[in-house]
């Protein structure tokens, strides 16, 4: 997925914050995962890895319930942003790029609650 043009916003089921969020996500998951600045484009594992990385460092142990608020519970629904983002004009996608690609990639609970680690070791330090 690679960014676009600006398009007039088509009315979603998602919160328009989430729209947002992806868009933040997308940049971090080009910076991490892109290795020609001719080539922008990440595929929806890379995409869902950004999303995942974001959610933890934005929103911590909220992340799921700030998901649910915006209508988001499985990572096929970021699949469905992408989509409607597409089909808007703000995002681009490749013909291997297919909506399956975000299906079952992680689940909430294991990569937002019990696989959440907060780091205590500098409130330790003497």
């Amino acid at each position: 997925m690679s960014p676009t043009k600006q398009a007039p916003l088509a009315q979603s089921k998602y919160h328009p914050a989430a729209r947002e969020f992806v868009d933040h996500a997308l940049k971090l998951a080009q910076k991490k995962f892109v290795k020609s600045p001719d080539d922008a484009h990440v595929t929806g594992r890379q995409l869902l890895e950004g999303i995942r990385e974001l959610a933890i460092k934005e929103f911590g142990m909220m992340a799921i319930p700030v998901f649910r608020h915006w209508g988001v519970t499985t990572t096929e629904d970021f699949g469905r942003i992408v989509w409607d983002q597409v089909e808007r004009g703000d995002m681009r996608k490749t013909e291997r790029d297919q909506l399956s690609d975000f299906s079952g990639v992680f689940d909430f609970e294991e990569a937002f609650d019990r696989g959440y680690e907060i780091d205590t070791s500098a409130a330790f330090r003497r």
